[in-house]
């Protein structure tokens, strides 16, 4: 009786030891799933402060045709792109056309003094503070949900339930990594 008692005492011990680890991968999944969403609401910000950015430019940087129509076509690859790999390669793109079409000010004295481009200069700079934020808080949840579906013993549990570890958004080139310096 008394072997059976303690037989089960371990069966519930180890059952309720993974429960725990489950629930706590539960909980790792959904802190990257949320810090992802993060994510894309800045993105999505970003994609949308974008055609007034290029509508407020182009009156003023009529020769500059093919700088505004790659922000536009890159916009596009972005706010298309699919998955954490892809989107960071997109936005990385993105954010080097933007910085070509805040280069372009400096050519046009008009444009760098225009309230309205200052104005989404400095929102677009607030986004991309955001997004900044939100990147590394995503980066942070996906680290922690892939030390515990590496690590013994929780990798029993994750095996066991299809837990598979997340892709980090990166950047993926140094001109990528580069901020376009912007003065006015």
């Amino acid at each position: 009786m008394i072997a059976f008692l303690v037989v089960l005492a371990l069966v519930a011990a180890i059952l309720l030891w993974a429960i725990l680890i489950y629930n706590g991968l539960v909980r790792m999944r959904n802190m990257v799933q949320e810090a992802w969403s993060g994510i894309d609401v800045q993105l999505k910000r970003r994609t949308d402060l974008i055609p007034n950015l290029v509508s407020t430019v182009k009156g003023y940087a009529v020769h500059e045709k093919g700088t505004l129509e790659e922000v536009i076509r890159l916009r596009g690859v972005a706010q298309n792109a699919q998955g954490v790999g892809e989107t960071a390669q997109a936005q990385g793109l993105l954010g080097a056309a933007l910085g070509k079409l805040f280069a372009l000010a400096e050519n046009y004295p008009d444009l760098k003094a225009n309230a309205n481009f200052a104005q989404l200069q400095t929102s677009l700079g607030e986004i991309e503070d955001e997004v900044q934020l939100s990147r590394r808080y995503y980066n942070g949840a996906v680290r922690n949900l892939n030390i515990a579906v590496e690590s013994f013993p929780s990798n029993l549990i994750a095996g066991r339930f299809g837990f598979e570890k997340a892709e980090f958004f990166e950047l993926e080139s140094p001109s990528e990594r580069a901020v376009p310096k912007v003065e006015f």
